[in-house]
């Protein structure tokens, strides 16, 4: 299998880029192939910055969950000092998860198959009659919960690294940290999580999905519907006034490290600072008081950036934060070649009103939710791609080159898909 990769890499077979020519291909063989699927793990899921959870999820000390992060079992919790945590949820004797809850809040954990027991900062805490184990059973800590190499957190985010030499996670987001410093920054009072997850399957490659979130140029093809409801719900002028400034004005990013996004002004309202006629003359006062607030606090500039703009960002390799109508954060870990499992969370500033919340929540189901008028949409072309990926011996190429040649790309260009697919060139290459 690996002689064959090299000579696979060797002969140009994954990426074809020709900056010079303004051309950018992808093989498509790396979005069916198990081999490829088996470096991906070792090479770029075990070496990266995997997004775990955030912190308004373990809000007092001893809360819990469990999460599935990279293919591990996980528990994310704080401990009776309210300290974060992160532990592979295995327990030291037989292998079974300790924690088989979702999320809670607990002193410790105790594994149901033979009782073994641990407090919530890891600790092997299980009473056995005298006689049965060694006297010194334990004493060195083999028989703790096994910590995660590396845990670390950027403003309220946090991320788990399986990789005990990995460089900083702050080194690792390079220009991503400052569009996480634009979406926390929405609220004076913090960032939080908004209910439980929406949990799906997509049958067809993780890679796909990394593309297609921030993919300025299927919009108006694939959600035609959407933007035909818009019109008739905010107005035609106001749609096409929005959708030119995307094609004149807008951005696709190169954020450094595999990181990138697109960034504009869409038709839709902003809870953060764009009304639109059916939130009403109280909505927009709200909106104005909001819009207000956040000039104040962080200067006029940067508050119509974080409050006009809209953006889907990607961090390599997995983790895709939508800030448009509503903040998505989203993360899918492939189960095979051709299947992913996807995972999103509705994330909202802490404290808004109620008025402001349900508008909020409604813009995310609306649009981003497993039966909004996006993701269905979405699915159904990421699924049609990978069957169509079974002719690949006969059409063997992607074409991601829409843009290269352009200073700044737009948003409907694919720059932020090439420093994508760099990266993942480079960490495969490095690996082979």
């Amino acid at each position: 299998m690996a002689t064959a990769l090299v000579t696979a890499r060797k002969s140009g077979r994954w990426i074809q880029d020709d900056r010079q020519a303004g051309l950018f291909k992808v093989s498509r063989d790396v979005f069916t192939s198990p081999e490829i699927l088996e470096l991906e793990r070792a090479l770029i899921f075990d070496r990266s910055w995997l997004f775990i959870g955030h912190g308004s999820e373990l809000k007092e000390p001893n809360d819990y969950l469990t999460r599935k992060v990279g293919g591990r079992e996980l528990i994310f919790n704080r401990d009776r000092g309210g300290e974060y945590r992160a532990f592979f949820n295995t327990c030291p004797h037989r292998g079974a998860m300790v924690a088989r809850e979702k999320c809670g809040n607990a002193l410790g954990f105790k594994c149901f198959y033979h009782g073994w027991s641990f407090n919530n900062n890891g600790k092997y805490a299980t009473r056995t009659p005298a006689g049965v184990y060694p006297e010194n059973f334990g004493k060195d800590g083999s028989l703790d919960l096994a910590a995660v190499p590396r845990l670390d957190s950027y403003r309220d985010f946090f991320f788990v690294n399986y990789d005990p030499n990995a460089r900083p996670l702050v080194d690792f987001l390079q220009g991503a940290a400052e569009i996480l410093d634009l979406v926390a920054d929405h609220s004076p009072n913090g960032m939080e999580i908004v209910g439980g997850a929406q949990e799906y399957s997509i049958r067809a490659n993780w890679k796909l999905l990394v593309e297609n979130s921030f993919d300025g140029y299927h919009a108006a093809e694939t959600h035609e519907t959407y933007f035909a409801y818009l019109m008739k719900a905010i107005g035609e002028g106001e749609v096409t006034a929005a959708l030119d400034d995307l094609e004149n004005a807008s951005r696709g990013l190169d954020l450094g490290g595999g990181h990138g996004m697109v960034e504009g002004r869409a038709p839709w309202g902003r809870p953060i600072g764009r009304a639109i006629p059916a939130w009403g003359e109280e909505g927009k006062a709200e909106i104005d008081a909001i819009t207000k607030e956040l000039v104040e606090r962080v200067g006029p500039e940067r508050a119509a950036r974080i409050a006009n703009r809209d953006r889907n960002l990607g961090i390599f390799p997995n983790l895709v934060m939508n800030d448009i109508m509503a903040i998505t954060v989203r993360t899918f870990y492939p189960d095979a070649p051709d299947l992913m499992n996807v995972t999103s969370w509705a994330l909202a500033p802490v404290g808004e009103t109620r008025e402001a919340r349900k508008r909020r929540l409604d813009n995310f189901l609306e649009f981003l939710g497993p039966g909004g008028f996006a993701t269905p949409d979405d699915v159904e072309a990421l699924e049609s791609a990978q069957r169509g990926y079974a002719a690949s011996q006969f059409a063997p190429w992607n074409d991601i080159s829409r843009g290269m040649l352009k200073d700044q790309p737009a948003s409907d260009d694919e720059e932020q898909m090439r420093t994508f697919w760099r990266e993942w060139n480079r960490r495969m290459e490095a690996g082979l």
